[in-house]
């Protein structure tokens, strides 16, 4: 682990959310953000394999590891069968035998991650955060990059909204610049506290071992809110 570890993120949680809602939180510095390396690629081919073995021909209400992020949604008074959580996407897509999409390593992480927890994950560019963090439900009107926000959990710095489980803005997206990120797990309390600590540590290793500066380290930190 690096002398200096990564600086943590807390957001403050408003009182208008659901009890039960349960945030993991990893942040990684410093990264290399760049086109995935084989080995990162072969851990996603490997994971869509393992995943269509166990739930191929299955529909989406037999697969118990959707249950959570459907909960999540409904929470929120999201309809999970019109607005369908990414990670169910993305399992959807590796169950039809369809590549996952390749963007770049951070992202490409955060597609692994979200196939391995099936829970709805954001991912942001740290150094682009202003200020404390808030996650509230969003007020009505709002909106963000055309996306309706009310009601709906949302992350908010001092300069506005800029992630929810549905989708995340252009002002702190990962790019090639990035060398800092935040990773948010949203989950429903349904899921127990040792699993999403488990999904943290598993993210934070996967960002130690595949973001890392060439011949460097990326110092890693973790936690689970509230």
């Amino acid at each position: 682990m690096p002398d200096n570890p990564a600086r943590p993120i807390r957001p403050t949680f408003a009182a208008d959310l659901p009890a039960s809602l349960l945030v993991g939180l990893v942040r990684a510095e410093p990264v290399a953000v760049a086109p995935a390396r084989e080995a990162l690629t072969a851990e996603i081919v490997e994971a869509c394999g393992r995943l269509t073995a166990q739930h191929a021909g299955k529909p989406p209400a037999d697969i118990a590891g959707l249950a959570p992020a459907r909960e999540l949604y409904r929470a929120f008074g999201i309809d999970p069968t019109r607005t369908r959580p990414s990670s169910e996407a993305l399992l959807r897509r590796a169950l039809q035998g369809k590549p996952m999409p390749k963007i770049l390593n951070a992202v490409d992480v955060c597609t692994l991650c979200s196939l391995l927890f099936l829970l709805p994950i954001g991912l942001y560019d740290a150094g682009r955060i202003r200020g404390s963090v808030t996650l509230r439900r969003g007020n009505p009107g709002i909106r963000k990059d055309d996306v309706h926000l009310e009601g709906r959990p949302v992350l908010a710095d001092e300069e506005g909204p800029f992630g929810n489980p549905t989708s995340d803005s252009l002002r702190t997206s990962v790019t090639a610049a990035t060398t800092s990120l935040w990773m948010v797990i949203f989950s429903p309390g349904s899921v127990s506290r040792a699993t999403l600590e488990a999904h943290v540590a598993a993210a934070a290793d996967l960002m130690s071992r595949h973001l890392a500066p060439e011949g460097g380290t990326a110092a890693t930190d973790g936690g689970i809110l509230p």
